[in-house]
């Protein structure tokens, strides 16, 4: 049986790597976990923006990615991933480019595409990602450029010249992409254009000028759209290839796929989650190791002050990252808020005020929280989903009593219609089903989703809110998380998927809020993750992380940091 002072040799350990991993400015950025996917498609834009200015830096990433392929000619997301058909794709098309593409590579696309063919490629990615063209036309735009595909006209059509409409009606237009995407799409569509002709280019050609405005405005100052290598790689080089090679948004592009490539030559998926980060280690870390009003200013200092250029979101969100390139988002938002409650204990300030508002602003119809944009369209991003939604009611109902007025009433009135939405999202059977998440997967369960990082993240959530109908939602799902621990006494991201540090962290953070109850259970899983404290895995990467597109990645301070989370209040 595992003791209350084997428990306290991991937090301490683990509180000195978080404070270990803090940057000379207070925040915490962790690393990313490296792409092949953003080395890829890097690689390949600045060989199309200019071959000799970057050749250092593309022959650096060709090597990265020569050297990071599988025995069976694959590559995966990141490295500890398993072979993905998109990052195999892509990674064949950039050193296809190159002309250094591996016999291996292309034999694992004859036995999992059919080849590299135009039917097979075109076939084959549109079926991966059905309706949402987000990324699988970006994808089949890259074959095209790189001569796989001749037909222009196989790639669905992307309308640039919409975005030379008033941005507050995008979410009205029913768009082929998520509210992130409007670069790609401007870039994107102008290539395809340019390439396929037709009747009305003529009149197409007059939006040109007007959409490249558009995109201008919406570059942040360090030129990554958000902060991510792919879309700032996809979008350069169809500019580059549309004539654009010289624009000032191309070269911003480059200067950012610079700036971020990393020594060895590969890129991350995105720069860094320093404002995610930064928020979940101010909750977990005691007071006699932190200076907590200073970390408050650097959170208060990161809410945005305007209106995005990217979202057109109202000031009064938090992003992931304090860099530029960073999106306002529910989730952010709502743990900047959790974490400036515990950190200010509860002294309400203009920034919460307005973090409040912008939630309630972005809070769905139905009654749920999205991640960027109210109601735009029918594609996952901008669902209501169920993990962000109870971070949201959390959020709301810790700063709820120190509220008045007006802004009281409209919180309660947005926090009872989460309650409500979260009420319908229950399954109703003998056995809970549990909710699943966006960002979240398991590679290792068949269909990669992990509801169990949903559903005691939001357990957790919810019983932290204080609140009697949240608590009854927490309860109902209990018996998800007890019915499937795993023998080992860990917790995959669904029943009999193998075991991970990620989730039983996650796992242990939900059941602790049932201090007498289910002992045998905790015990169980507080001794897995002993045991990997013991053989030196306990910090060992873990790709659960999914980022837009179903693309993956590990960062690695999330063991560190939910690992605390599980403890905190579990031995003080």
């Amino acid at each position: 049986m595992i003791s209350e002072q084997l428990l306290k040799e991991m937090q301490e350990d683990a509180i000195d790597r978080l404070l270990r991993s803090q940057s000379a400015d207070g925040m915490w950025r962790g690393a990313l976990s490296s792409s092949a996917i953003s080395t890829a498609v890097s690689v390949f834009a600045l060989q199309r923006i200019n071959p000799d200015k970057y050749s250092v830096h593309i022959h650096a990433g060709v090597q990265w990615l020569l050297r990071t392929m599988k025995s069976d000619g694959s590559w995966g997301d990141s490295v500890e991933s398993p072979a993905n058909m998109t990052a195999t794709l892509l990674t064949y098309v950039s050193l296809f480019a190159v002309g250094q593409a591996p016999a291996q590579a292309r034999q694992y696309l004859d036995e999992h595409l059919g080849g590299d063919s135009e039917e097979a490629l075109t076939h084959s990615v549109l079926r991966y990602y059905g309706r949402d063209l987000t990324f699988s036309v970006p994808i089949l735009m890259m074959c095209a450029l790189a001569g796989l595909i001749t037909d222009w006209k196989k790639i669905p059509t992307f309308p640039f010249e919409l975005a030379a409409l008033p941005q507050r009606l995008f979410r009205y237009l029913n768009l082929p992409v998520v509210s992130y995407a409007i670069p790609a799409l401007i870039a994107i569509g102008i290539c395809q254009m340019r390439k396929r002709g037709g009747l009305l280019a003529p009149f197409r050609r007059l939006f040109v000028a007007k959409a490249m405005r558009v995109i201008l405005r919406m570059q942040p100052a360090d030129g990554g759209f958000l902060e991510a290598a792919p879309l700032t790689a996809f979008v350069s080089m169809c500019l580059a290839e549309s004539g654009f090679r010289e624009h000032e948004v191309t070269l911003r592009c480059a200067a950012f796929l610079v700036d971020t490539v990393r020594s060895d030559g590969s890129w991350p998926i995105d720069t860094d989650l320093s404002a995610w980060l930064t928020s979940l280690a101010a909750k977990v870390l005691p007071t006699n190791v932190s200076d907590y009003d200073a970390l408050a200013t650097k959170i208060k200092r990161n809410a945005t002050t305007t209106v995005h250029p990217f979202t057109a979101a109202a000031p009064g969100g938090w992003g992931w990252s304090d860099l530029t390139g960073s999106v306002p988002d529910g989730d952010d938002t709502s743990a900047a808020l959790v974490a400036l409650h515990h950190l200010t204990h509860a002294q309400c300030c203009s920034e919460v005020d307005n973090g409040l508002r912008w939630l309630i602003r972005l809070q769905n119809n139905d009654g749920g929280m999205p991640t960027f944009c109210k109601g735009w369209g029918k594609l996952p991003f901008d669902r209501s989903t169920p993990d962000i939604t109870a971070h949201a009611i959390l959020a709301m109902g810790l700063w709820l009593p120190s509220l008045e007025g007006k802004l009281k009433n409209e919180v309660l009135k947005s926090f009872q219609r989460m309650i409500a939405w979260m009420q319908k999202t229950i399954i109703t059977a003998s056995q809970p089903q549990g909710w699943t998440p966006l960002w979240f997967g398991d590679q290792d369960a068949e269909d990669e989703k992990a509801p169990v990082y949903a559903t005691a993240t939001a357990i957790d959530y919810l019983m932290s809110a204080q609140h009697p109908e949240a608590t009854s939602l927490a309860e109902s799902q209990l018996g998800f998380i007890l019915s499937t621990q795993n023998d080992d006494g860990g917790w995959g991201g669904n029943k009999g998927v193998r075991s991970k540090v990620t989730y039983t962290c996650r796992a242990l953070a939900a059941l602790k809020h049932f201090p007498n109850q289910n002992e045998e259970v905790r015990l169980r899983g507080w001794t897995y993750l002993y045991q990997r404290f013991k053989d030196d895995t306990l910090y060992d990467r873990e790709p659960v992380g999914l980022y837009f597109s179903r693309l993956w990645y590990s960062e690695e301070l999330y063991n560190v940091l939910f690992l605390l989370n599980a403890l905190k209040g579990t031995i003080e």
